[in-house]
C-alpha cells in the first residue's frame, strides 16, 4: 500500500495537535506581532453597537468605536476587540499605526487566551499520550504479549457475529443458534483520546483478557484514488499486522446471488478455519423470517453469519471484530482490492 496520511478529524491525537497549533500561532501573532510599531494611547469610547447573533448559540456582535488624539488632531475608530466593561464615555488603552493613525487597536487580551488554550490543548495531548503509553506497558506487564488458543476442530456449526450498537460503549459477540453468547468483547473503559478498555470473554473456556481497542482510524491513499486504508489497535499494535503476525488471512468476494453482500473465507496459517457471510441486523434464520421487509435484505457493517468447525473461537472474534468495526474489505484494511479486482 502507498503511503497514508491520516484524516485530523479521525484521529483525535492530530486534531489536539492542529488546534493546539493554530491557537499558539494566533496568540503569538496577537500578542507580539499584530500592534508591533503601534503607538499606545488614552482614547474614548463613542458608541458601542451591538449586532444580534444570526444564531441563538452564537454570541452578540460589539462595534466599539473611539476617538482619540494624535499630534493634535482627533482620529474616529472602530476597535478589533471588545469587553463587556466597556461603557460609553469610559476612557480606555488602545494603540494606532504611527504611519496610519486612522489605524487602531484595543488593548484586548485575546492573544494571551488563546496562547493559554493553545498550552492547554497540546498538554492534553502529551497527557493523552503518555497515558496510553502507561497503559500499555502495564497491560504487557501484567498479562504478558497476546496469544491465542491454539486451532482445534470439531463438528460444522452455524454461528452468528452481533455488534451493539445505539451506545458510545458498543461491544461484539458471537452467538449460537439458539442465542446463547459464546464470545464476547465489553467495553469496560470509553475514552476520547487513548485506548478503549475492553474484557475480551470467552465463556466456553470460562477465560476473560482485558485488551485494549484503539479508536477507528480512515487513512487516505495519497497515489490511488478512492482507496482508503481503515484500521485501529489492539494491544498498540495495527489490527491488520497483529493478524497477519498470528496467520490470519482472509480472501473476499460479493456473493454471486446478492451483488452487495460480501462473503469471507477466514485461514488461519493456510488452513480455512470459517466461511462467512456479511448479514443484517437479523442475522438469525427465525429473526429474519419474523421481521421480513428490507431490513433483511442489505447488509449492515457489523453483523455476520459464521460456517466454522472451530472450537476456539478468539482468533476468529478478533478478525470478524477488525472488520466490524472498519470499512474494510480486506485483511490489509483496504477496499479497492475487491472492488477493483487488483492486489496491493
Amino acid at each position: 500500500m502507498a503511503d497514508a496520511k491520516a484524516r485530523p478529524n479521525i484521529k483525535f491525537e492530530l486534531l489536539f495537535g492542529f488546534m493546539s497549533l493554530v491557537a499558539l500561532v494566533a496568540g503569538i501573532y496577537l500578542t507580539f506581532f499584530h500592534s508591533k510599531g503601534f503607538v499606545k494611547t488614552e482614547a474614548t469610547i463613542v458608541s458601542i453597537e451591538t449586532i444580534p447573533a444570526e444564531f441563538e448559540d452564537d454570541d452578540d456582535e460589539h462595534v466599539v468605536t473611539v476617538s482619540y488624539d494624535v499630534d493634535g488632531k482627533t482620529y474616529t475608530g472602530v476597535l478589533d476587540s471588545y469587553s463587556p466593561s466597556y461603557k460609553e464615555g469610559k476612557v480606555i488603552n488602545v494603540a494606532y499605526d504611527p504611519n496610519h493613525p486612522e489605524t487602531v487597536h484595543g488593548q484586548g487580551f485575546a492573544g494571551i487566551y488563546c496562547i493559554l488554550v493553545g498550552v492547554v490543548l497540546l498538554g492534553a495531548m502529551i497527557f493523552s499520550k503518555v497515558k496510553e503509553k502507561k497503559a500499555l506497558q502495564e497491560q504487557e506487564e501484567k498479562y504478558g504479549e497476546t496469544t491465542y488458543l491454539p486451532s482445534v476442530k470439531g463438528e460444522q456449526r452455524e454461528l452468528y457475529f452481533l455488534t451493539d450498537r445505539g451506545t458510545a460503549k458498543y461491544g461484539h459477540r458471537i452467538e449460537d443458534e439458539n442465542g446463547k453468547v459464546l464470545f464476547e468483547a465489553k467495553m469496560t473503559k470509553f475514552t476520547v483520546t487513548t485506548p478503549y478498555g475492553f474484557d475480551f470473554i470467552d465463556h466456553v473456556n470460562n477465560e476473560t483478557k482485558p485488551h485494549l481497542v484503539g479508536h477507528e482510524v480512515e487513512l487516505e491513499n495519497t497515489t490511488l484514488l478512492f482507496d482508503n486504508h481503515y484500521t485501529f489497535t489492539i494491544d498498540g499494535e495495527d489490527v491488520w499486522k497483529h493478524l497477519k503476525k498470528h496467520g490470519i488471512s482472509v480472501q473476499t468476494r460479493f456473493d454471486e446471488d446478492k451483488p452487495l453482500w460480501l462473503h469471507y473465507t477466514i485461514s488461519r496459517d493456510g488452513a480455512v478455519i470459517a466461511e462467512v457471510d456479511s448479514s443484517s441486523y437479523h442475522v438469525h434464520e427465525k429473526d429474519e423470517e419474523r421481521a421480513g421487509g428490507l431490513s433483511t435484505k442489505i447488509p449492515v457493517r457489523g453483523y455476520y453469519r459464521i460456517f466454522t468447525a472451530e472450537q476456539n473461537l478468539d482468533l476468529l472474534f478478533v478478525t470478524l471484530m477488525a472488520f466490524a468495526r472498519t470499512s474494510a474489505n480486506d485483511d490489509t484494511g483496504g477496499n479497492y482490492k475487491l472492488l477493483f479486482g487488483k492486489k496491493k
